[in-house]
């Protein structure tokens, strides 16, 4: 069991945009060096199976589901990692919603966003380091998944305003493999550096 405070990474952005990939290397690296990781993620596909709208269909009770279950599957985590890494970090479900709304062209109700938006705060500063994939339209998409255009591009935008509006440091990486290899790069050497490795 660690006893310490684990080192915790959050991945966030659009679909599509590599973040599991990311955090599947990052993962690869860290274990390589005998640390101890935990990973989150999957969440949009479990508040499905319980019969949650995601995507364009997000609402304030899917976000806070998987707000709250991101939160508590971070802490369960970080019982026994030295690192736990966040493939989808508190922030990301807000965007969908923030995003699905415009999307929908319905009024954001303020009382709510605001509440969903204190909730994120909470969990924010747990978080060590946050990357967030930036969208480069010109990559495809795998041919088994059909994505709308429109609503990937908002989730993009609403991902990168929150994280501007709310101070949070964070690393932004394209598609790119030079990008790419150089974060998950500064991942492992800042996750080495905190567990002592």
């Amino acid at each position: 069991m660690v006893t310490t405070t684990p080192f915790r990474i959050g991945v966030l952005g659009t679909h599509s945009t590599g973040k599991t990939t990311l955090v599947q290397r990052i993962e690869m690296e860290l274990r390589g060096q005998g640390v101890t990781v935990g990973r989150t993620g999957g969440f949009g596909r479990r508040a499905a199976e319980i019969g949650l709208p995601k995507m364009q269909r997000h609402t304030e009770t899917s976000t806070e589901w998987i707000i709250a279950t991101a939160i508590a599957n971070e802490i369960e985590i970080g019982i026994s990692a030295e690192v736990v890494l966040a493939d989808r970090a508190v922030h990301d479900a807000l965007a969908y919603y923030m995003a699905a709304l415009e999307y929908r062209g319905e009024p954001v109700n303020s009382d709510a966003v605001e509440r969903l938006r204190i909730l994120v705060a909470t969990q924010t500063p747990k978080y060590d380091l946050c990357i967030a994939t930036r969208l480069d339209p010109e990559m495809p998409v795998a041919t088994e998944h059909f994505y709308d255009p429109r609503y990937r591009a908002l989730v993009d935008e609403h991902v990168h305003r929150l994280l501007a509006e709310d101070h949070v440091d964070h690393l932004v990486v394209g598609s790119s493999a030079d990008e790419q290899r150089l974060v998950v790069q500064t991942a492992v050497e800042a996750a080495l550096k905190a567990v002592g490795a």
